[in-house]
């Protein structure tokens, strides 16, 4: 049986809004839009949320919009954790070129 590589596996990022990955130790964080497309609604503005695979699976750890006045939304532990400023900037250079 021939084997197959992940980047064939993974759905392709207009299937799913994935924008791309980005890995700090050992946690590789994802980065999604939600859109028209990806069960966002039309009128409003698009919604982003980052994932995190700590080796656990990958969880939903924040949303957040671009919007001026909307503070990002971090669940369980990340809430208030160290980390979220870094993970939040390296989530919005990944918006603003995602990976091809």
């Amino acid at each position: 049986m021939a084997e197959t590589s992940l980047a064939e596996d993974d759905p392709h990022p207009d299937d799913n809004g994935w924008l791309g990955d980005f890995h700090r130790g050992p946690a590789v964080f994802s980065v999604f839009r939600t859109g028209p497309n990806n069960g966002g609604h039309p009128l409003l503005p698009p919604e982003f949320r980052i994932t995190c695979n700590d080796g656990a699976g990958p969880r939903e750890i924040c949303r957040f919009t671009l919007e001026p006045e909307f503070v990002p939304e971090w669940f369980g532990a990340w809430r208030n954790d160290e980390w979220c400023p870094w993970i939040l900037k390296r989530a919005k250079q990944l918006i603003e070129n995602p990976e091809a």
